[in-house]
């Protein structure tokens, strides 16, 4: 029975999943994320998601023979910048002050690697985020949570953050950092059913 490895530790990735029943395990990849950016410089967030998302898969299919290997990366586009994880709380304060009461688009790259038949499936998905307008208290506030230093765009619609998300057009789970519909599509590309993966 072929399995399926999720190439991540974002805890949201992980309860996404467990919540869409799928029988999966999670493993590191332990991608240098940003040696791999400077050298290869993708210059949109198409690029750079689905360049992320394969070198998280790659990383961790050599190590799991009959698998689907699943990597995954996101970042947001605003504003002609792409941002992924803020990581200070001074860099999450500003992009907060400039993202309030504006939206962006948020991209997540997707990359399945069948490790039995070594064939490879890619795709990136975008919604649109319409942010709230906050207070600079309400901002500091968020950011002293420390929720959006470790996550891309410096937010999440599916913790706190939620909140200051007034609604978004396009696929919720891709803001998430993965989207069900887009995997689903790889896997059945790959030759497999879907559904074979629920507990």
């Amino acid at each position: 029975m072929t399995k399926l490895i999720l190439a991540s530790t974002s805890p949201a990735r992980k309860k996404l999943m467990l919540e869409a029943g799928l029988n999966f395990q999670t493993t590191s990849p332990g991608v240098d994320e940003d040696a791999l950016v400077f050298q290869m410089n993708p210059s949109t967030p198409e690029d750079l998601t689905q360049l992320l998302a394969t070198a998280k898969a790659r990383a961790v299919a050599k190590d799991h023979p009959e698998s689907l290997v699943i990597g995954c990366d996101s970042a947001l586009w605003f504003d002609g910048e792409i941002l992924g994880k803020p990581l200070e709380s001074a860099v999450a304060i500003a992009r907060w002050k400039k993202m309030s009461g504006q939206s962006g688009e948020l991209f997540s790259g997707h990359c399945v690697i069948d490790t039995k038949t070594s064939q490879v499936s890619q795709r990136v998905t975008s919604t649109k985020v319409f942010f709230a307008e906050l207070t600079d208290q309400q901002i500091e506030r968020y950011v002293s949570t420390n929720e959006p230093l470790e996550v891309a765009g410096a937010f999440t619609i599916d913790g706190m953050g939620g909140a200051f998300i007034e609604r978004i057009e396009g696929d919720y789970h891709t803001v998430v950092g993965l989207s069900l519909v887009a995997l689903r599509k790889m896997i059945e590309e790959l030759g497999h059913n879907y559904q074979d993966f629920w507990r």
